[in-house]
């Protein structure tokens, strides 16, 4: 889905004119807003209440005539409800649509489901100022201020918070109850009829471990040479890691990195997998003779206690990386094993990875995926495309079709990050490099993964490995002849930390996570110079954890000193 809405006022004023490169802002837990639209200057533009068709000269006066008049107070309710962007203009919207008394309004819980609705993201009113007014334009934190510095008053403040929360839950409860003339009911658990059935819990987990007991896609994996290579290269050759330690391979699947690490000298390494293919990672564990040093559990990570009375690991190692980076969600379940079993000061590989995020000429992608339906044996089908912008794509591009230089909008360290940081925001300035006035049709997003010895994050200055086409990747490891390489003599020098890595990126040799597309619904006409700002926001889907849900919000500045265009809305799943 893509919504246009009027031009952001004060999206642009942090950032300043005189950039030359891509960059980007991010900000974990949402706590960066949406877009910093609003100026002093919007605010004074007319608006309407909420309520009644009462036009007032300002944003200001209008929410006070609302607070006043009509018992409802915007702020608040944003901040009761901890509404984000989208919650607050569906709020606002499903008000002037649906025309709700205030004290229905008052009665909201955040949970309705108007709230997950795109159709609310639309303007119910043209050029709507409220909507473009951000929430702490007009907020209040003296009251806040004053709490953190006098106990007392905070304490007061809390247990007002706690009686209205109390209060809020006891109308809505009421509000249910006469809605549904259930009277008292509610106080009470709902029992199923005898003759009903109970809907299954939500399982977004057998389907994905299914998939992952054929030998396809373990063979996909193993044959992509950058992938497979680079993991060989780090564990290989960083013995003094990996000598006598124990090690932990997360989703070890046919065990191949396993067996990396037992044959870098290794003392014990569990090798864990949920999927049916750690019945053969075992047999394959006693085919190449390391039985007595990885041990196979079949189980999620989160379920499985260590054998023999292992509490803690030197190492993780896991291949978790999905399209898009975090498709699969499998990042989770790593971060789950290293909070429960790594030891302080163990190593995390790969122990960084980079979102990066660019511009993109993917016309080649849009005429194979979209284009080829508008005639199709002299018959228009192009029906059949209209659902495609919804979806992103996950296609191989050429290095020439990017249109900037990227920008990372997320970089996760892996000894540091938490679940809760996955679902993020991230503010993003991206500087067309087009040498002439073209057209940009997409997004593009990759990432760049490195390894440390101390898992530490790399330096912001260390360049990713890319490799190019026909590049010889595999001597080192696997030289002609198929005896082992001899193993270079390492460093044991504590400031020794050279990163290896690799890139998912079109400058590099393609891999099997090739890159994600985000096609856009209007596509942007630019320059040499011409500047892409807005915010890129990533989170679980709520309809399957495994997938993701991405939001981009942008505009476009022809040159430093041109206005803005409007701000695009779009909206994509991965998966």
């Amino acid at each position: 889905m893509s919504v246009r809405l009027p031009p952001p006022m004060d999206l642009w004023t942090d950032e300043g004119d005189e950039r030359s490169d891509s960059e980007s802002s991010e900000s974990d837990d949402n706590d960066q807003s949406w877009d910093d639209w609003a100026s002093d200057s919007l605010i004074q533009v007319p608006c309407l209440s909420l309520f009644e068709e009462k036009k007032f000269p300002s944003v200001e006066e209008a929410l006070t005539y609302d607070r006043i008049t009509h018992g409802f107070d915007l702020n608040a309710t944003c901040l009761k409800l901890s509404l984000d962007f989208h919650g607050r203009i569906r709020l606002i919207n499903f008000i002037r649509k649906m025309k709700p008394s205030p004290d229905d309004v008052n009665l909201l819980n955040g949970h309705e489901p108007f709230f997950t609705s795109d159709e609310y993201l639309l303007p119910t009113l043209e050029d709507d100022p409220l909507l473009q007014v951000q929430l702490d334009d007009w907020s209040d934190d003296e009251e806040e201020d004053a709490a953190k510095t006098d106990p007392v008053r905070r304490i007061k403040t809390l247990e007002q918070k706690l009686a209205l929360a109390k209060q809020s839950l006891d109308e809505y409860r009421a509000f249910v109850a006469k809605k549904l003339d259930l009277g008292n009911s509610l106080d009470a658990p709902l029992q199923p009829e005898p003759s009903q059935t109970t809907a299954p819990d939500r399982d977004d987990d057998t389907h994905y471990f299914k998939s992952y007991a054929e030998n396809d896609i373990h063979a996909v994996m193993i044959q992509d040479k950058v992938r497979t290579s680079t993991y060989a290269h780090f564990i290989l050759t960083n013995p003094a890691l990996f000598r006598d330690a124990i090690v932990l391979d997360v989703g070890c699947g046919t065990s191949i990195l396993s067996l990396f690490a037992a044959r870098s000298g290794a003392k014990r390494v569990i090798a864990v997998d949920a999927s049916d293919v750690a019945e053969r990672a075992a047999r394959i564990v006693k085919a190449n003779g390391f039985e007595d040093i990885i041990t196979v559990i079949r189980g999620k990570v989160e379920d499985i206690a260590l054998p023999d009375d292992i509490k803690q690991v030197d190492v993780i190692i896991s291949e978790w990386m999905g399209y898009a980076l975090l498709y699969e969600s499998m990042l989770d379940s790593v971060l789950h094993a290293r909070d429960r079993f790594l030891r302080p000061g163990g190593v995390m590989a790969p122990s960084q990875c980079k979102m990066k995020f660019a511009l993109c000429d993917a016309t080649e992608v849009f005429k194979d995926r979209v284009g080829f339906w508008d005639d199709v044996y002299g018959f228009d089908l192009s029906t059949m495309a209209e659902d495609l912008y919804e979806d992103a794509i996950v296609d191989v591009v050429g290095p020439n079709t990017l249109l900037s230089e990227p920008c990372t909008i997320k970089d996760l360290v892996l000894s540091e990050i938490t679940p809760r940081q996955l679902d993020f925001s991230s503010s993003f300035t991206l500087v067309s490099t087009a040498e002439r006035r073209t057209k940009v049709n997409s997004f593009i997003l990759y990432f760049d993964t490195f390894f440390t010895v101390s898992g530490r994050p790399v330096s912001p200055e260390t360049d990713v490995k890319v490799v190019k086409e026909g590049e010889v990747i595999l001597a080192d490891i696997w030289p002609a002849g198929g005896k082992r390489a001899p193993q270079r003599r390492q460093s044991l020098s504590a400031d020794r930390d050279a990163a290896t890595s690799f890139s998912t990126g079109p400058q590099s040799m393609a891999t099997h996570w090739k890159q994600t597309l985000f096609l856009l619904r209007e596509p942007i006409s630019i320059s040499e110079g011409s500047i892409v700002h807005g915010t890129f926001h990533c989170r679980k889907s709520e309809e399957n954890s495994r997938e993701l849900d991405v939001e981009i919000h942008f505009s476009v500045k022809q040159d430093p000193e041109g206005p803005p265009s409007d701000l695009i809305v779009q909206m994509f799943k991965v998966r």
